[in-house]
């Protein structure tokens, strides 16, 4: 491309957005995205098949960190109270990734790791709850004219309501977590034999590592060291509803997603990364929460439609971005279709032999030399 074409890239970002300011590649045209962001597909494809394991929100939650790192620090010196919350939203949205992820592969949780699976769901609620408190109270108000920080905001509101639907809703509408009373009462059980054991340990430990002449100066000196008030193995085994009310948050969470979607939508361009988080997640929302696989495999294909046909630069970190989430949402426009696709595929397999079978020869020609 001609240095002529250089004040091209001011129209690029005729809707202003503030924080991070991607250099532009000029040379991206929309061809040469589409045949790489093609080739990127089928290299994920082959050489990370294992990451696909994880939940789909969850390669939209790395793009949603890499933004609050970078408005955090955009906003530094003009507004350090806002910045402060975003990195602390930052650090809870770490955490709760990892807790996500670990919940993910412990989705049927057996007598032995009970507890530990209940402990996990506490967290992630805990999490969701004090992430959500904290973006209502410090960020939404503080928005101001910051584009991207707005959508991202309005994302995150979303992104915790949908944890709440998949852990905490009442009806449930999701195996997430599936805890019975069966298991609260196994896990209780197993804690209070873990308790007493220890107690029992530390007691005859103490016992013989004291001699018969030395004895305590005070009657508080000595014996096993309790966990803190609030702390207790019966506390951390209370019911979640202790940390939120038992509600139906589906209607919410939805009409949360719909506001973000549209708000994306209308202030950024199709193939910005972030707007490609808030349509992938939706979808997921969609398919997991909703049970609307349709929809939710419509949306995927538009967002796809959308990023092939934008025409603004990026930089090459938001490309790659845009490149993985592309990924991620060509195999949500297949979900639900594996019957089909098995259906189809036996079909060529049958209909193969047929075409690959040596025609018979007219009698008398068997062998024509």
């Amino acid at each position: 491309m001609s240095p002529d074409s250089e004040p091209l890239a001011v129209d690029v970002y005729s809707k202003p957005v503030e924080g991070h300011v991607p250099q532009l590649d000029t040379a991206l045209t929309p061809s040469a995205r589409i045949a790489k962001v093609q080739s990127r597909e089928q290299e994920s494809a082959v050489g990370r098949s294992t990451c696909w394991t994880q939940p789909d929100w969850m390669a939209s939650s790395e793009v949603d960190q890499k933004f609050l790192g970078r408005l955090a620090k955009a906003v530094e010196q003009d507004n350090p109270i806002l910045s402060s919350i975003l990195f602390k939203i930052l650090g809870l949205s770490l955490n709760l990734a990892h807790q996500l992820v670990a919940s993910k592969k412990s989705r049927r949780p057996d007598p032995a790791t009970s507890p530990l699976f209940l402990k996990r769901v506490l967290h992630i609620i805990w999490l969701s709850r004090e992430g959500l408190n904290m973006l209502q109270q410090y960020v939404m108000p503080m928005i101001g004219n910051y584009v991207e920080l707005k959508v991202l905001a309005y994302k995150l509101r979303a992104s915790f309501h949908h944890i709440f639907v998949l852990f905490h809703n009442h009806p449930p509408v999701s195996n997430m977590a599936s805890w019975t009373p069966e298991a609260r009462e196994a896990a209780l059980a197993s804690a209070a034999r873990a308790e007493a054991e220890e107690r029992k340990g530390d007691t005859s430990v103490d016992l013989l590592s004291r001699p018969p002449s030395v004895q305590p100066t005070h009657p508080l000196e000595g014996g096993p060291v309790g966990p803190p008030p609030g702390f207790e193995a019966h506390v951390a085994l209370l019911p979640p509803s202790f940390l939120l009310p038992q509600l139906d948050y589906l209607p919410t969470a939805h009409q949360y997603f719909r506001e973000a979607v549209k708000l994306a939508d209308e202030l950024l361009w199709g193939s910005h990364s972030l707007r490609l988080s808030v349509k992938t997640e939706y979808a997921a929302f969609l398919y997991e929460c909703v049970h609307d696989a349709e929809a939710s495999r419509k949306l995927a294909k538009d967002t796809i439609a959308e990023v092939y046909d934008a025409t603004e630069g990026m930089d090459d970190d938001m490309f790659n971005d845009a490149c993985e989430l592309v990924t991620v949402l060509g195999k949500m426009m297949k979900r639900g279709l594996g019957s089909s696709n098995n259906t189809l595929r036996s079909k060529d397999q049958v209909s193969s032999p047929a075409l690959l079978a040596k025609p018979t020869p007219p009698p008398g020609m068997e062998n024509p030399i």
